[in-house]
């Protein structure tokens, strides 16, 4: 498991690695996936280092509400908002986390199936 100072969505928040910011606020971050599924395809990540859903205790609970609110508004930014969209959180290595980070995939542009993200 990565620890904060290994974690590439850590260093992205710190400003250790060059990102376009999709939405750069006081809690979340955004930006474009780097290998993306769809025409559209952010990830909405916290600055805080939580490893997964599973480390996500009630006073992050604001802190995932606000992740959902900034995919609603960056779906609205890209005009994916009307067509629809998917959005994904993976939870350990079965459920296809790659990142031991939670992030919030936001996919569309197309039409979806079911194993997009």
């Amino acid at each position: 498991m990565e620890n904060s100072t290994d974690c590439i969505f850590c260093k992205i928040a710190e400003g250790e690695m060059s990102t376009n910011f999709l939405y750069e606020g006081e809690n979340v971050i955004a930006f474009d996936d780097i290998n993306p599924q769809a025409p559209v395809h952010a990830l909405i990540v916290p600055r805080a280092h939580i490893a997964s859903m599973n480390d996500v205790g009630s006073a992050a609970d604001n802190l995932v509400g606000r992740m959902f609110h900034v995919a609603r508004d960056i779906a609205k930014q890209k005009g994916i908002d009307k067509t629809g969209y998917q959005l994904l959180i993976r939870t350990g290595r079965d459920g296809g986390q790659e990142v031991d980070h939670i992030h919030l995939h936001l996919t569309g542009g197309k039409e979806l199936g079911l194993n997009v993200g």
